[in-house]
This record gives C-alpha cells, structure tokens and sequence, in this order.
C-alpha cells in the first residue's frame, strides 16, 4: 500500500482538475497499484526517500477500528495518544487544536510578575557576565515548566496524525516523537508554539545578551522511520516582525519547527510547505552529539516549499541528507542568513532544486560553511538559470570554501523532476490542504 504520487507530472494536473478527488495510481514498484481513499490508511511509497529503507514506514494503517480516532481538541488528541498502549492507531484532527487556547496567563506562577523579571535582570543592573539567577528567575523557570508540560504531547510508535480537509491543525503545540519507530504526520496546518517565558541570558551573543526561547513544532528524537508530508509550518499569527524588543534585543519567542536529532535516522520530508520563520530546520543539533548521530541522521526532503525562511532549511551535522526537487523563495526586505547550512560530519547532497531570489541577492549566501565538509550540489537552478552553488559560493567567500563532493549518491529517490519545472510543481502541490 502506498501513498499517491501527486508530483508525477500526469496524475498532478488530473488531481487538480478533479480537485484531488479522484482515485490516484501509484506508479512505484512493478506496476500501477491503487490506493485506499482513506489518506489515513495510506503509508510511504517504495523507495520514496530514506524513510522507506528497510521496514519503510507505514504509521498506524493497520489499527483496527478501536484505534482510529476523531479529535477536536487538544486534550482530546493527547488522550488518543495515550490510549491503547502500544498498538497502531490513526488520529484525526478535525478543525484546528489550540494547545494554548486558555493564553499564556494560565501557565504562569503565583509572584511572577514580567515587569519585576525586567526590572531585576536590566544589564544596566544586573550586568553582562552572570547568568540570571533570584525570585523572578525561579518563577518564570516554575512558569515555564508548567507550559512545557502542557503543550508537548509524546507520539507513540506505529502512530499516524492526519488532518481531516483542508482546514485542520495544530496551534501552539509541540509533536514530541521520541525513541520510538514509524510515525506519520500529514496535512496539517502548524503554527510554531509561542514559549511564553522565554529567558534572558545576558553572556548570550558576545556578551551582548539574548532571549533564548524552547519548544519546536516537531522534534524527531531518537526515532526512525518518520515520514513528515503534506503539512504547512509557519509562526502564524505571531511572525517575528511582531514581537517586541527588550533590552535592546527581540524578545524571541520561537525555537524551529520541525528538528530531527540525537540519533534519529531514515526520515522523508515531502511536500511541506515551511513559512515565514527564522531558524527552521536542524538535523542534528549539536556538534557534541558523535556519540548518537554518527551513521545516522539519514533524512530526504523533496518537494518542499520553503519562503520568508532566514536559514537553517537545514542546518545539517553528521547526517546523509538528500535534498531534491525543493522551492526555496527568499522575497525582497526579508532577512535572510542562508538556506543550507554545512556543520560537523555533514554530506548533504542538494540536487535539482529550484531557487527564486529577489534581485540583489546572491545565491552564494545559499550555503553556508560552518565546519569543514564535503557537498554535493549540481543541477539547481537560481531565477530559472542553471548556476554552479559550490563554484559561486567559493568565488565571493574564499574564505569558506567548500569541498565538492559528498561521497555517497542517493537511491531512494521517487521521482525526480526537472529544476527548471519546481517551483510550477512545488507551489501547486505543497503544503496542507493539498493531498490528494
């Protein structure tokens, strides 16, 4: 049983023209297979990236009817997550879950006062070289704990979240899928969690001070065959722009939205939409994690839209990560870093993308060099013109110049379509609401 494959180029324009209401045809394997209607009974095709190696990943398609699940609210579906023990199960999301809806108040604890927090902490008193400490740092830490507990919810193995139509999602929670196998999440609507009591830390940014912020919309931890598809992640309606600043910083309130780390392995990433975000993808969150991440990390993206994105889209240690057949849009005034970034044991392979930059933007600051590397990245297209990523970014930044050459090709590729044919594919097809 396998998912439909919307992006080959003749069952897409016949699903839009039907609205994604058709039966659609697999054309994976030796022959065209049909597939169940159910998109909550559908699993991850044969050789459709790193998350179909070996077991491949099939979620909760075999719970029985006991195990299927309709929820509406947030305590509803971390219920079903808990009900049934380990046995496959399929979880509905009808309409949009708000894992905050009673604000951020209701999290806070008795004395802790936000004015007092700035008055206490003001580098003007407290200073740069000490980490805060005292009455309205324990009170936010007890605040923040009690919304970490609140709006986390722990996937269990052999589990499927769908979003039932085009208008479901999650608000302000953070899908924990951790130590456990075959997990599938699909058409859902996220907007990023707010952490309410983000810390300042005043040694943070050369001794400048930052507010530091927890919490991803997913975090693949220690977990293996995970397929990510058809969703849409974005901040919502609380961007960056909107957030205020407070000694002389953005009171940041983000983390990322989707982070695969310590040790996870045999990922796919498809047909995302990612939006309007400043650090918005890790694999492998920390250049100490040898121990857990070498050999593993093994993740593919393919056709993902990723627009008002600063960077991280992503920042890759350790892992092989394949990366084809993405949209990546950076639009004219939005801060932007880089698109991927090259860390510690990293062999990205970054082929037959599609990337639309506003003019004055150069597409050396596509790469990003932050530990020595190798990297494959041929076939992209740069505002529809064929442009040489390695040879461009080492031209204008001799001083972090990149090794070719990632020292693997990938296999498990689906179908890989032209660059120049991307962002027409992409922009059609990605995102919730969107599946066929």
């Amino acid at each position: 049983m396998n998912a439909p494959k919307c992006h080959d180029h003749a069952i897409a324009r016949a699903a839009l023209l039907l609205g994604c209401t058709a039966l659609v045809l697999s054309l994976s394997g030796t022959g065209a297979q049909a597939q169940p209607r159910d998109i909550a009974r559908q699993t991850l095709g044969a050789g459709d990236g790193w998350g179909s190696h070996g077991t491949g990943t099939t979620g909760g398609a075999a719970a029985d009817a006991q195990h299927v699940y309709t929820v509406t609210t947030w305590e509803q579906f971390r219920a079903a997550l808990k009900d049934g023990g380990t046995a496959p199960r399929v979880i509905k999301v009808k309409g949009v879950i708000d894992a905050v809806s009673q604000g951020c108040d209701a999290f806070a604890a008795e004395g802790y006062d936000f004015r007092e927090y700035l008055a206490a902490y003001d580098p003007a008193v407290w200073g740069h070289d000490k980490p805060v400490s005292g009455e309205q740092e324990d009170l936010r830490a007890a605040s923040a704990a009690a919304q970490d507990k609140a709006i986390k919810a722990s996937v269990p193995a052999n589990t499927t979240i769908v979003g039932v139509g085009k208008g479901s999602g999650i608000r302000g929670g953070s899908l924990q899928i951790r130590g456990v196998d075959n997990v599938i999440v699909r058409n859902l609507a996220f907007e990023a969690p707010i952490d309410c009591f983000p810390q300042w830390d005043p040694t943070d940014d050369n001794g400048t001070g930052a507010w530091n912020s927890e919490y991803d919309g997913i975090v693949v931890y220690g977990s293996t065959h995970v397929w990510v598809d058809h969703n849409t992640l974005t901040d919502g309606r609380y961007p960056d722009s909107s957030l205020p600043s407070y000694f002389g910083k953005t009171y940041q309130q983000h983390d990322g939205l989707l982070d695969i780390v310590r040790g996870s392995d045999h990922v796919t990433v498809s047909w995302n939409a990612f939006k309007d975000h400043d650090k918005t993808m890790l694999i492998g969150n920390s250049d100490s994690a040898t121990a857990d991440d070498t050999g593993k990390l093994k993740v593919t993206l393919h056709h993902n839209r990723f627009e008002g994105i600063v960077e991280r889209a992503p920042r890759v240690r350790f892992g092989q990560v394949d990366s084809y057949n993405n949209h990546f849009v950076v639009t004219k005034g939005q801060k932007w870093g880089y698109v991927y970034g090259i860390g510690k044991e990293s062999r990205l392979v970054a082929e037959h993308n599609a990337f639309t930059l506003a003019r004055g933007i150069s597409p050396a600051k596509i790469l990003k060099k932050w530990n020595e590397a190798p990297v494959t990245a041929g076939s992209n297209i740069v505002n529809g013109k064929a442009v040489d990523l390695i040879a461009v970014h080492n031209a204008e930044i001799p001083g972090e110049a990149l090794q070719s050459g990632a020292g693997w090709t990938p296999s498990l590729r689906a179908d890989v379509d032209p660059a120049k044919a991307v962002p027409g594919i992409v922009d059609a097809r990605a995102g919730a609401g969107r599946l066929c």
